[in-house]
């Protein structure tokens, strides 16, 4: 059986009080929520914090509320609490998309937005999907907050910005009239980490596209984003040839690695293809012709 290496463990009842147990615990401190990646990774070995820090308590950091052109999300939000959320589900497919296809019912219940978001695995669902709707991400530490754009919040595998002695407190994505998104993936069985998925968000005046986000996950897409295709439809009609031309650039810049899910070249292949298809729909949800 796996067990994980000898640790300490605390709780903490604040945001504050989890800055100063990391401060005090040093680099080989781990906050834990709903621990769904950093449990699994501590029996394998290959995490072996010396403290966890319990932020269960934090219901402060639970909330999925709007706050004039935001929609502002708790860091403690859980992945069932998105899925259900009306206002989500109202502004922003995307996460409701996303949100289906993460894992099962008992993970769901259990693994937050925010711990999703920070362990940073480059095949995690909402890493995109956040992507691609350009949110921004406040972090919190002794100094006070900062606020960072989702696009650099991932510095690489495994890897954030957020410091040795930071919380992630909230997610706040701007809310925009004329929009529509949606997030595809495709997976070996149902609530598995995804072969390549693809979200898109897109902002149209008539026919015309003002902006839009594209996410890729599982593809080596740098920072989840395809950004060439991004830019190829900015000003173009919302028209299914340009779609196609996207989820062609978006293939041809992704950088796909060979593994057990598949060799690179079908998942390349799937990256193109689902973005052609969720901008597609991002495209039809902005125009009111789909739900």
């Amino acid at each position: 059986m796996q067990v994980p290496a000898q640790f300490e463990y605390q709780k903490a009842s604040s945001v504050q009080h989890a800055i100063a147990l990391l401060t005090r615990h040093g680099p080989e401190s781990r906050l834990v929520a709903g621990g769904h990646s950093l449990i699994p990774m501590m029996k394998l070995r290959l995490a072996q914090p010396e403290m966890l820090i319990d932020i269960n308590d934090l219901t402060e950091l639970s909330h999925i509320r709007l706050d004039g052109a935001e929609l502002r999300i708790g860091a403690m939000a859980r992945h069932a609490e998105l899925l259900a959320s009306p206002v989500v589900a109202e502004h922003l497919s995307i996460f409701i998309d996303a949100e289906r296809v993460i894992a099962d019912p008992i993970v769901r219940n259990r693994g937050t937005v925010g711990g999703s978001l920070c362990q940073s695995d480059p095949s995690e669902d909402l890493s995109a999907a956040f992507a691609a709707v350009r949110a921004n991400a406040v972090i919190v530490g002794q100094d006070g907050a900062r606020t960072v754009p989702i696009r650099e919040f991932h510095t690489g595998p495994y890897e954030t910005v957020v410091g040795d002695a930071e919380v992630l407190t909230e997610l706040r994505v701007p809310i925009r009239p004329g929009g529509g998104s949606c997030y595809l993936k495709v997976e070996r069985r149902v609530g598995d980490w995804p072969v390549a998925a693809s979200g898109a968000a897109i902002w149209l005046d008539q026919d015309t596209i003002t902006e839009v986000g594209i996410g890729l996950t599982a593809v080596g897409a740098a920072h989840f984003v395809a950004e060439e295709a991004e830019q190829y439809l900015v000003g173009r009609p919302a028209a299914d040839e340009h779609f196609v031309e996207a989820g062609r650039l978006a293939a041809e810049h992704c950088r796909p690695a060979s593994d057990q899910r598949g060799p690179a070249e079908y998942k390349r292949h799937l990256a193109g293809e689902l973005t052609t298809r969720a901008l597609r729909r991002a495209a039809a949800r902005a125009l009111g012709q789909e739900v």
